[in-house]
């Protein structure tokens, strides 16, 4: 499956059926099972949120560009800036083009930080504080 490309979310249709045949895809993937593209959160000067529709006609909103982020501390949640991003683990380029992602370690004005959601599906960041 592709990071980048539309992905497929159903069983396989090409596998070994555990007496030597081969189970042959009888289909094609329909617009049901597709899912989206990567949407790649980046690090930029403002915060850009596009609105855009699901499945049922439901809307939901991807988090294109990001300054801000709620952070968890100990008194609560607090709305700080992001100054960089430090590491990615899920790809190490994603630290160097500031792609955020979850588990990505954030260096905002408090401290280094975590991210905890999945920006590119909630619409905001947010991150718990790293002591």
């Amino acid at each position: 499956m592709s990071q980048f490309g539309v992905q497929i979310h159903r069983k396989s249709r090409t596998k070994n059926l555990g007496n030597g045949k081969r189970k042959i895809k009888s289909r094609d993937k329909r617009r049901s099972e597709m899912g989206n593209y990567f949407s790649s959160t980046k690090f930029g000067e403002n915060d850009k949120i596009k609105k855009i529709r699901r499945r049922g006609g439901k809307k939901t909103a991807i988090l294109k560009k990001a300054l801000s982020v709620n952070l968890l501390t100990k008194e609560g949640f607090k709305k700080v800036k992001i100054k960089t991003i430090s590491e990615s683990p899920d790809n190490k380029n994603f630290a160097r083009q500031n792609i955020i992602t979850k588990g990505t370690v954030i260096i905002t004005e408090m401290g280094k930080a975590v991210v905890i959601n999945r920006p590119g599906r909630d619409g905001n960041v947010n991150a718990k504080l790293i002591e």
